[in-house]
């Protein structure tokens, strides 16, 4: 009889869980965002809460609502590891829903994951085209041979480029009547080098530098793609389940706000001036600070929870809001922390305090998709179609 795969570990979100979580990012998120270092500590510690394979193919499966609360937490911890979590959580949902891949590899990936963190990441943007969310085809491309294909090109901003085990890379193929896909490729194959271009106001251990690949050979199964132009360039939320995922991004920058806040209140009750002779958090300004952060965030966490229940049961006008959730939620955040800052002054400016690195955190949710004037935009286009 043949003995079966160790299963990956067992999916733990409950409230004690993701308290815990939360702390042990916080032990190391400082040093990681000094030297901009790869974050495998955190990573493991998400590994063995099984939430890396809870979306994969016979996984336990991870709700909308529960990706918020997890990756909440995650972000409360250490951002940087949120993201580089989502990314593989998100495609091993991606595959469990429409497989693609080479059933040996995933296959592997799974084995793999029994024993430690095994990272996926798409590798779609590129140093001329940029976020392919805004269109055009990539420079990427991938040549058809006798034995599979080549991969030739370079993409930008890939998060957890130093930690992955497999890249999907988005490339077009040049054949006369060319194709366009992702490209799986094992991390530590030949051709494949990390350039280390992430030197960023936050999120510096995300490792998100550029890879460039250059004559990577792979066999046919690694490649299929389908006529330009037949597939949507984003990769938004849509109707049940699983595309309510895609609302673990805010909900990561959402985590960065509450651990302002918890600054804030730590730092409220510690702090005692001379001429006061008591807390500031005994004052009317720092409480009326606090309430308004506190309304602020209460109002996002509502916001996504709600929405990605109702993504879940497949509501559609759910889904067509999702880009405005994550502007909504981008305002409420950074509102927040920036009230945090103001109301401290230096002490919220001073390196010595994690307030200044949740401030400079918290920027980094403008980037995603969709960027707030493309949200804007389809937001108003829908109203005025009314």
């Amino acid at each position: 009889m043949t003995a079966l795969a160790p299963a990956p570990p067992a999916l733990d979100l409950t409230p004690a869980r993701l308290e815990g979580l939360t702390a042990a990012l916080g032990q190391h998120a400082e040093r990681h965002d000094r030297d901009a270092s790869f974050p495998w500590e955190g990573l493991r510690a998400v590994h063995a809460a099984g939430l890396l394979t809870s979306t994969a193919s016979g996984g336990p499966g991870l709700s909308g609502t529960d990706a918020v609360r997890a990756f909440q937490a995650l972000g409360q911890g250490d951002p940087s590891v949120a993201l580089v979590a989502s990314q593989t959580v998100f495609l091993h949902a991606a595959q469990a829903a429409d497989p693609v891949w080479p059933e040996g590899l995933y296959a592997e990936v799974l084995a793999r994951s029994a024993q430690r963190p095994v990272l996926l990441n798409s590798a779609r943007a590129e140093p001329e085209l940029g976020a392919p969310a805004r269109g055009g085809l990539p420079a990427t491309t991938v040549r058809r041979t006798a034995a599979g294909w080549v991969l030739d090109g370079r993409k930008a901003y890939v998060t957890g480029s130093e930690g992955l085990d497999v890249h999907l890379v988005w490339a077009v193929s040049d054949e006369p009547e060319p194709t366009i896909g992702h490209v799986v490729v094992p991390g530590d194959h030949p051709g494949v080098e990390v350039v280390r271009t992430w030197d960023h106001l936050g999120l510096r251990a995300s490792s998100t530098h550029d890879v460039v690949y250059r004559g990577v050979e792979v066999p046919a199964d690694h490649f299929r793609g389908v006529p330009v132009g037949s597939v949507p360039n984003n990769t938004g939320p849509r109707p049940g389940p699983g595309g309510a995922l895609h609302l673990a991004v805010p909900a990561l920058y959402l985590g960065v706000a509450r651990a302002a806040q918890a600054f804030l209140t730590r730092f409220a009750h510690e702090r005692v001036p001379t001429a006061l002779g008591r807390p500031i958090a005994t004052t009317e300004r720092i409480q009326t600070v606090a309430g308004e952060i506190e309304a602020q965030l209460v109002q996002a966490e509502e916001l996504l929870l709600g929405l990605a229940a109702r993504i879940e049961a497949g509501d559609e006008e759910a889904v067509a809001r999702a880009g405005v959730a994550k502007l909504l939620v981008g305002r409420a955040a950074i509102g927040a922390v920036h009230a945090a800052v103001a109301a401290l002054g230096n002490p919220g400016l001073t390196r010595g305090h994690p307030l200044e690195r949740h401030w400079r955190d918290v920027q980094c949710i403008r980037p995603h998709p969709p960027q707030d004037d493309a949200a804007l935009l389809a937001a108003g286009r829908r109203a005025l179609a009314r």
